[in-house]
């Protein structure tokens, strides 16, 4: 197993916190472990890197032929993948269905789910976690345009 990679801070401030994990093709330099002996290969989760206080995300790398052992539920949570390389399967509550680069698939905390790379080169997703029923109409307009200069 090569070493664990590790996330570069870039900058922070009152207001913000930039983080760089490097290439997406080169997640597989990251495990996560999760127990004694038990560690996930190609896998980073980078909320607390980031401070966020909202969500969490996290960023994994299946290798062919490799995905999730088992199935999943949250108590709370709703997650959001995204795919941005590669081909695989996503099972959610026994439907299995063909995934690639592009597809966003979202999935109730209830929803039982999994992933595998069925294809030929590394399926590389972006999974974000946050609270379900926490986001509502009004939350559409909350950005503010100000009326001040963008000068870089």
């Amino acid at each position: 197993m090569k070493s664990e990679k590790k996330i570069e801070q870039l900058k922070e401030g009152k207001n913000f916190t930039a983080v760089r994990i490097g290439k997406l093709d080169t997640l597989n330099e990251y495990k996560l472990t999760i127990a004694p002996g038990v560690e996930i290969p190609g896998k980073v989760f980078v909320g607390n890197d980031l401070r966020m206080t909202g969500a969490e995300v996290s960023l994994q790398q299946f290798e062919p032929g490799s995905g999730v052992s088992f199935l999943h539920t949250h108590k709370t949570h709703e997650e959001l993948y995204i795919f941005t390389k590669g081909t695989g399967e996503f099972q959610v509550d026994g439907k299995v269905f063909a995934i690639s680069e592009g597809d966003m698939i979202r999935v109730a905390p209830e929803g039982k789910r999994s992933v595998r790379n069925n294809g030929n080169e590394p399926l590389i997703m972006i999974c974000i976690q946050y609270k379900a029923k926490s986001f509502d109409a009004q939350d559409v307009t909350d950005g503010e345009i100000l009326n001040e200069p963008v000068t870089w």
